[in-house]
């Protein structure tokens, strides 16, 4: 399947925030409670105006979509906000629908977001299919961990380091 990826714009705002949503269902509902989702849900339109204007800037907040124009893919990265490293790119999140696994849109999306620059990303520790993922694609652990906020559940982030250039990801 071929997808289509670009720029997000406002006008992807309700689109993009449903797809986060899901998202977040599919690849953490072993890790969060259902409440945790209800209350996401609950607050779509809201997160949805928050959107628009950080989709107006000009940093790469990557979107693709299907052969139908559905987002079934995100990516957002900025400048970093960890100071003590040298990686001025930061990837802020990459989200892909479960349906679009293997078929090479994550990597895709990484690469229209980041290209080969030295960055970094915050990752969960329980999640081992992202670390996987960002691990073929050169990024590794740098030793970095901290939680995230009670709303999460305090779950256990990671912190990921690509230094230079990575080799070809192998399939």
């Amino acid at each position: 399947m071929e997808y289509e990826i670009r720029q997000a714009t406002t006008d992807d705002a309700d689109a993009l925030v449903r797809m986060h949503t899901l998202a977040h269902e599919e690849s953490y509902g072993h890790l969060l409670p259902p409440a945790f989702f209800e209350a996401r849900r609950a607050t779509m339109a809201e997160r949805v105006e928050r959107r628009r204007p950080y989709l107006d800037s000009p940093q790469p907040r990557i979107i693709a979509l299907d052969e139908t124009s559905e987002i079934v893919g995100f990516a957002d990265a900025g400048p970093g906000r960890d100071e003590e490293l040298p990686q001025a790119l930061e990837l802020y999140a990459l989200y892909t629908l479960n349906r679009t696994y293997g078929a090479g849109l994550g990597a895709a999306l990484l690469a229209a977001a980041l290209g080969d620059s030295p960055a970094y990303l915050w990752v969960l520790e329980a999640n081992p299919r992202a670390r996987t993922f960002y691990g073929k694609h050169g990024f590794r652990p740098d030793g970095k961990r901290t939680l995230l906020p009670p709303d999460w559940h305090e779950l256990p982030e990671l912190r990921m380091v690509r230094h230079a250039t990575p080799s070809a990801p192998s399939s």
